[in-house]
C-alpha cells in the first residue's frame, strides 16, 4: 500500500493517511466534480444535495445533507477514510464533529485562482493522485494564462463591477474572496473590494456610490433570474441598466475542474459586454 501521506490542508492542519482513500465523502459540490475528474469517483460514498456534477454519477451517490447542515450520523455510518471539506462551505463545529470519530477531514480555502492551483495540488497528495492532480492544475494555470493574454487594453481600463450574492439585503463580497480574484482575473475592479467584511451587507445606495459601470447578478448563492434583473433595471441609471447581465455563478464561484471550461464561458460573456459597452477599449 506504500508508505502512506502526511499533507497540510489549505488551513495548516496535517492529515494522515496510511494508504489511498477507499471511502471518500466530499462536502463541497466544486471539488465532488473535481474528484470524478481526478479519478477517484469510484471511491466517493457520500455527498451533499447540493452536489449535482457529474450529474449521473452524483445521482447514485448517498446524499449526507447540505454544506452548511451535513447529516452527522450518516456520514459516520458511511464509515469514510477521507472527508473533503471547505472552510466557507462548511461550519468548523461540523468538521469537529466528524473529526471526534476518528475521520480526517481535509478543509480546502482557496481564495485566489492560483490558491485553487495550490488546493488542487494539495488534494492530489491527500487522493494519492498527484500525476491527476498536476494535470488539472497545468490545465487551470492554461486557461488563465490564454485569457489574460487576450485581455489586452482592458487590463487597464479595468470596468468598475457590482457583483451581488444575495438580494434583501443586498450582499456582495470583498478582496479577500475567490470570486474578488476571478473578477479582478477577468480584467474588472470589484467596487466591494474593500469592503471590511468579506461578505457585506450593502444598500442598492452604497454600490451606485460607487460608480460601477457594470452590474453582474450571478445564479448562486442567491439565485437571480430575469424579474431581477428588470427589477433591478428600474432603479439604476439609464447609462448602467443598459449593462445588468446575469452570469454563471457555477463560473464565477465554483473550483477545481469546473475552472476549465468555466472561466473561458465567463470571461467570452463578458467580453461581448465590454465589446457593447461603449466605456472604451479595442
Amino acid at each position: 500500500m506504500g508508505e502512506g501521506v502526511q499533507v497540510l490542508d489549505d488551513l495548516g492542519l496535517r492529515v494522515v493517511l496510511s494508504e489511498p482513500p477507499r471511502r471518500i465523502v466530499s462536502l463541497v459540490p466544486s471539488w465532488t466534480e473535481t474528484l470524478f475528474a481526478l479519478g477517484v469517483g469510484d471511491h466517493i460514498a457520500g455527498v451533499t444535495r447540493f452536489c449535482s456534477e457529474p450529474a449521473r454519477e452524483v445521482a447514485a451517490i448517498a446524499k449526507v445533507g447540505g454544506t452548511k447542515d451535513p447529516a452527522h450520523a450518516a456520514i459516520v455510518k458511511l464509515a469514510p477514510d477521507l472527508v473533503i471539506a471547505n472552510a466557507e462551505e462548511n461550519r468548523r463545529e461540523d468538521l469537529d464533529r466528524i473529526r471526534a470519530h476518528g475521520v480526517p477531514v481535509f478543509v480546502t480555502y482557496p481564495r485566489t485562482v492560483p490558491g485553487v492551483v495550490e488546493s488542487v495540488l494539495r488534494l492530489g497528495q491527500v487522493l494519492f493522485a498527484e500525476a491527476a492532480a498536476a494535470a488539472l492544475a497545468r490545465e487551470i494555470v492554461m486557461a488563465v494564462s490564454e485569457i489574460e493574454a487576450g485581455l489586452g487594453v482592458w487590463m487597464k481600463l479595468r470596468l468598475r463591477v457590482f457583483c451581488p450574492i444575495w438580494k434583501n439585503p443586498w450582499m456582495s463580497f470583498n478582496a479577500d474572496t475567490y470570486a474578488h480574484d476571478v473578477l479582478r482575473m477577468l480584467g474588472f475592479n470589484n467596487v466591494f473590494a474593500s469592503a471590511g467584511e468579506r461578505y457585506p451587507r450593502v444598500t442598492l445606495e452604497q454600490a451606485l456610490d460607487k460608480n460601477p459601470d457594470i452590474v453582474l447578478l450571478p445564479d448562486e448563492p442567491y439565485v437571480f433570474k430575469d424579474h431581477d434583473v428588470r427589477e433591478l433595471k428600474e432603479q439604476l441609471p439609464a447609462a448602467l441598466a443598459r449593462r445588468v447581465l446575469l452570469v454563471s455563478g457555477r463560473d464565477l464561484h465554483w473550483y477545481g475542474v469546473h475552472m476549465v471550461q468555466g472561466l473561458r464561458a465567463l470571461n467570452d460573456l463578458l467580453a461581448r459586454v465590454r465589446a457593447s459597452s461603449g466605456l472604451g477599449g479595442a
